[in-house]
Formats: structure tokens, C-alpha cells, sequence
């Protein structure tokens, strides 16, 4: 080994370390070849780490660059490629979500985005999760009303949905707004994104004062009502004072564990975070586990129009000019990294290393079954984020009488029950199950958006294909958008074990083993599902035939039975009453009062 470390040359390059299988177990790169190679077998006593490291290693193989900077670029492809045992391995290839904004036509739209950017138009983000593109879509629609439609859609509307009913919209699909106010919302969202908040304000002034002058008090009051909301979200968002693109990196380290908090901050706004829990091996230190992952991070395809432009982080970097050097060369933009205590960041990179730490703990913590069937269920899927709350539909009936929808919800604990929801459905066609869900769904999601309340990461509806076209349908119909959709019908037979998945898209149910943990949390949130829509059912089914039968006790006529429930509002009160109660009630005596408190008792 020693012959040939003589041989190994001066110039920069990427060495890879083989077992005695011809196994890459550690993948490294190098200003000097000769020199870095040889350090490994002139360790420190107390490396154990790399020890251990070296007893397994046969062979190393090297390949050199023309710069130090290749070098950097072919490491973090390598480890992506072979994914070493010894190295510090990033774990995360999933596509970000954007919000976009289209081009080229009259009235543009802004809708949530993910996967290839084939469309034109202009995409912003990328956002951390599925749920910060929906909290900032939901405050530009609040301030701006922008459409968010599909073109589809739009074209064939001739009345406004409920986006325009709950002022989220201009309804620009029935011309309610002219085509030069639309573009001058558009001009607002462009300067919203851009941090041009004072020039948006600036702009809303000169048109309230005008609106005034001209005695348009009404257009007046609502400049003055956006003036207002604006002002409001700046003092809540206005984080840093430098409205630049800044990536806050946090990292914590607990029972072999990291966890490295990315906080994304664009224009001056906290848009969130996102963790990640990078593969490591033993005693690595913070600073390796960071000079690690930040070229596997930004060097990755996906982050590739990323317009971060400074990255922070709290703990020096050995290597952080070459790393920086390396993003820009490849990158084509300047990229600035920082690992001083400067003031202006001093308390956002306490932010992210407090969240890496309670999450990290937190982390640790839930190692339990629905932990493991969750992320079992996200891999399934093809999720990026892990799934922290499904909500589940189902519907119940007899022969089309008293139909009920059920709402079920889980989190990452279970069944969320104070979180569930019945409705009762009306104005369809006795047993039409596709109207009910129809129904249930735009109900539902329509008390969501007005209510600014969560939506899920996952929607499962008990049901085949059919079904799942009339949740997608619902859901375009009522503009929510990035939910991920699915179905879950009975196989064939119509035995546990042999459920069909079905995805949008696919033509073909999906199948998974009957010990597959993601199904079993699936049959867990779906006969959790079946069971309360059964159970909504029957107390309705049961109310129904008891008004019905109320008129039957000698006395009591449709006009008496409006008035007692009317008294006691409700049935549940009726039950309740005594004869004593019952007499309070206009035209009720005392032997028509024991007629009726007989008949519930």
C-alpha cells in the first residue's frame, strides 16, 4: 500500500475506498491526492471512526480532476450513485413544490405546482412543504384574487364558484373584472413576490385617494381594506432586514442521530422549513456532517434554480471556501456561506437549531407502530413530506334513506375523533353514492378554506375508480389543490387483505402484501371510516322513524310535534323532559304529557 501511495500524484481528484467484495465503502475528494490518501494511515489514537474504516479497506481507487472544484462536483455525484457506508449520505430526491404563475393568457392564473417545469410561465419557491405553498397561495388569494383554476374549468363556467363567494377571486370566468384591474393584481403579486411591498403600497394609496376624490367610496374602502391586510402581513413576515434569498441551516446531534433544520427565507419572508436526517457514520462531528451536506444539497438537479443566495450556518467549516466556490462555479451565480455569529442572523440560526433539536427529539420519540406504517404509506405513495394528517371519507345508507357521509381524521398519534365530521345529505338522488360524496367533499373543504383551518396531507376515500374521479372533481370544483388523492376499494372476494389501491392516473388498482404496514394503517383510518358513517346512520335512521312515529301518539299532529321539538330543541331535549316539563308546553296537558313521556320511556 505504501508503493503506492509514492505513486499517487499532487493534483487535486476524488479517491474511492474498496472491501475486499470490491465494495465502495467511503468516497472522499482532495486538493492533493498524495496527501489526503496518506493521512489515512497516519491516524490519531483516538480515531476510532476512520479505524475502523481502514480494517475493511482493500483497495482505493482514484480519479483526477482538472480542479479542485471537479472534485467537489464528482465526490457528491459519486456518493449519490454508490452510496457509501462511510460516507455522509443526503436522503432526499423528492421534487419541491412551487407556486406558479402563467403566462400568455388574459387572465393568469397562480396555482400549487410540483414536478417538471414544462409549463410557461413564471414558478416561485420552491416552498418546503405542500402545506407552505398552501398557506401562501391561500394570503395572495386573500390579498390579490388571482384565479386559481384550471383552464378547463375556467372556460366553461357561467356563474363564480366559491372562490369569488368567500372574496378569494375577482371571477374574472363570468368578467365581473375588466382585463386591465386583473393585470394590475397580477403587477401586485409580481411585486409581492419580489419583496416590493412599499411599492405595492405606495400604488394602493394614490388609487384609494383617487377612488375618494372621484366619491367611488365604496372601490375606496376596499383599497383601504387591502392597504390595511398588507401592512398586517409585513409586520408578521418581515423577518429580516436583508431582502435577499437566505438559506438558515440548524443542525442537532442526539443518540447517533442528526437532524439539519433548512429554513427558507425569500425576499425578506420565512416561507419554512424542512428537516432532514442525514445517514452518518459514528462520531462524525457537526462540521463534517454540514461540510457534507451542503454540496449533496445544492448540488443536487433539483435545487439546481434554487436562487438561494446566502447560506448561514452555525459552526465553521473547514472546507468552506472551496465548498462555496464550488456552488458558484457550478451553480453560475454567486453564493455566499457564513458560519459567523453576525447580528442580523444571530437569532434565526438559534430559531433553526432549536427546531432541529425538538425535532430531532421528537423524532426519536415516535419510533412506534404508526409511526413506522406512516412512513411506510409515504414511501408507497411517493410522498416528499411525511404524512402528519389523512383524512378519510365514507358514505352510509338504507336503500337511499337517511344518508350520511363520514369524515375521519388521523395524525401521526392515531385517530384525531375530535377532528371528525357527519354530514347529512340532501337534495340527491336517493342512493347515488357519487352526488354524496360529491357533496360531502365540497362541504367539507369549503368550511376548510373559509375557516383558513389545515388541510391533509393524504385524502382516502372508501371507494373504487368512480369514486375517486368524484373527489377529484369535487376538489377542482372547490379550487383545493396539492392533496393527495386516493381510493381504497375491497378486492374481488371482499376479504381483508386483498384491498385495491387506486391512484389518479393510474388505470390499474395497485396491490400491496397482506403484512405491508402501509395497508394496514390504510384498513385502519377506512373501517374507523365505515364505522361512523354506520353509526351517524343509524341515529339518524333512528331520529327519522321516532318524529315519524311521534304522530302516531294520540294527540299529536305535525303542528304539536314542530312545537315541542321546537320548545325543546331537539329531540335529545324531548327525551330528556319530564310530564312536568312537557306541560309547559303550549296545548299540552297532563294526560297528553304522560302519553308522551310513555312512549320514550
Amino acid at each position: 500500500m505504501f508503493a503506492f501511495i509514492k505513486t499517487l500524484p499532487t493534483k487535486p481528484g476524488v479517491y474511492q475506498m474498496l472491501n475486499a467484495e470490491g465494495k465502495v465503502i467511503y468516497v472522499g475528494k482532495a486538493r492533493n491526492l498524495k496527501r489526503r490518501v496518506s493521512s489515512y494511515f497516519r491516524l490519531r489514537q483516538n480515531d476510532v471512526k476512520t479505524a475502523v474504516m481502514m480494517s475493511q479497506v482493500v483497495d482505493i481507487q482514484v480519479t483526477i480532476t482538472a480542479s479542485e472544484n471537479e472534485a467537489l462536483l464528482l465526490e457528491s455525484n459519486l456518493i449519490k450513485e454508490l452510496r457509501p457506508r462511510y460516507n455522509i449520505l443526503y436522503r432526499d430526491d423528492k421534487s419541491y413544490p412551487y407556486l406558479f404563475l402563467s403566462i400568455g393568457e388574459e387572465f393568469p392564473r397562480l396555482d400549487f405546482h410540483r414536478g417538471a417545469k414544462r409549463l410557461l410561465g413564471k414558478y416561485f419557491g420552491p416552498y418546503p412543504s405542500a402545506g407552505a405553498v398552501r398557506d401562501n397561495l391561500a394570503l395572495i388569494q386573500k390579498l390579490f384574487k388571482l384565479r386559481q383554476c384550471s383552464p378547463n374549468f375556467f372556460q366553461h363556467r357561467t356563474r363564480p364558484c366559491l372562490q369569488y363567494q368567500i372574496q378569494r377571486c375577482t371571477a374574472p370566468c363570468v368578467n365581473y373584472v375588466s382585463k386591465e384591474a386583473y393585470a394590475e393584481q397580477v403587477e401586485h403579486v409580481l411585486l409581492f413576490f419580489a419583496g416590493k411591498n412599499e411599492e405595492i403600497m405606495v400604488d394602493l394609496i394614490q388609487k384609494m385617494e383617487q377612488a375618494a376624490d372621484q366619491l367611488e367610496y365604496e372601490k375606496a374602502a376596499a383599497y383601504r381594506d387591502e392597504i390595511a391586510l398588507l401592512r398586517k402581513i409585513q409586520e408578521q413576515q418581515s423577518v429580516i432586514s436583508d431582502h435577499g434569498n437566505i438559506d438558515i441551516l440548524g443542525i442537532a446531534e442526539q443518540l447517533g442521530e442528526v437532524a439539519i433544520v433548512v429554513m427558507f427565507v425569500r425576499n425578506g419572508r420565512l416561507l419554512g422549513n424542512k428537516t432532514f436526517f442525514p445517514q452518518m457514520p459514528l462520531s462524525s462531528s457537526k462540521q463534517e456532517v454540514l461540510s457534507a451536506f451542503i454540496p449533496q444539497y445544492y448540488l443536487n438537479p433539483l435545487h439546481g434554480e434554487d436562487p438561494v443566495e446566502h447560506i448561514v450556518v452555525s459552526h465553521p467549516l473547514s472546507d468552506k471556501e472551496w465548498i462555496q466556490n464550488a456552488l458558484q462555479e457550478t451553480l453560475q451565480r454567486k453564493i455566499g456561506i457564513t458560519d459567523r455569529k453576525q447580528a442580523i442572523y444571530k437569532q434565526w440560526q438559534e430559531m433553526a437549531d432549536t427546531n432541529a433539536g425538538y425535532i430531532l427529539s421528537q423524532h426519536l420519540a415516535k419510533h412506534n407502530k404508526i409511526t413506522a406504517q406512516l412512513a411506510a404509506l409515504q414511501k408507497v405513495i411517493g410522498l416528499t413530506n411525511p404524512i402528519q394528517r389523512m383524512e378519510c371519507f365514507d358514505i352510509s345508507h338504507t336503500g337511499g334513506q337517511a344518508t350520511v357521509a363520514s369524515c375521519v381524521v388521523f395524525n401521526d398519534q392515531g385517530p384525531l375523533s375530535s377532528d371528525y365530521r357527519r354530514f347529512n345529505i340532501t337534495d340527491i338522488t336517493p342512493g347515488d353514492d357519487y352526488a354524496a360524496l360529491r357533496q360531502a367533499i365540497c362541504r367539507h373543504y369549503t368550511h376548510l378554506k373559509e375557516e383558513e383551518k389545515s388541510l391533509p396531507d393524504l385524502l382516502i376515500i372508501d371507494g373504487g375508480a368512480g369514486q375517486l374521479q368524484q373527489a377529484l372533481e369535487a376538489l377542482e370544483e372547490v379550487q383545493v389543490s396539492g392533496v393527495n388523492v386516493m381510493a381504497v376499494s375491497k378486492g374481488p372476494s371482499r376479504k381483508p387483505g386483498l384491498e385495491q389501491l387506486w391512484f389518479p392516473h393510474h388505470r390499474q388498482a395497485v396491490r400491496l402484501p397482506e403484512d405491508h404496514p402501509a395497508l394496514h394503517i390504510i384498513q385502519m383510518i377506512r373501517d374507523e371510516a365505515h364505522r361512523f358513517a354506520i353509526t351517524s346512520h343509524r341515529k339518524k335512521r333512528a331520529k327519522l322513524l321516532t318524529l315519524s312515529s311521534l304522530e302516531s301518539i294520540e294527540g299529536i299532529g305535525p303542528k304539536r310535534r314542530r312545537e315541542l321539538l321546537r320548545h325543546f330543541g331537539g329531540l335529545q331535549g324531548l327525551r330528556q323532559a319530564s310530564v312536568a316539563d312537557l306541560m309547559r308546553v303550549a296545548g299540552i296537558r297532563e294526560e297528553l304529557a304522560r302519553r308522551i313521556f310513555d312512549f320514550f320511556h
